[in-house]
């Protein structure tokens, strides 16, 4: 997925899946980005370094524009 076309648009976290058995600086990219759980929800605002880190957790987590 291209999470360049998101750039400057207001977007939706979703963790599907659990942080359990990852390294921590994985673990503080999900706190980073406002997760703290399975199922929770952040809503930000789409900015370079933001996409930076949904990159590094993309495989734990649901994209979306709101």
């Amino acid at each position: 997925m291209l999470f360049e076309n998101f750039l400057n648009k207001k977007i939706a976290l979703k963790q599907i899946k659990s942080e359990n058995k990852l390294v921590n600086r994985q673990k503080s990219t999900l706190a980073g980005l406002g997760l703290r759980g399975v199922n929770t929800t952040s809503h930000l605002l789409a900015s370079k370094e933001v996409i930076g880190m949904i990159k590094k957790v993309s495989h734990l987590i649901n994209v979306s524009a709101i």
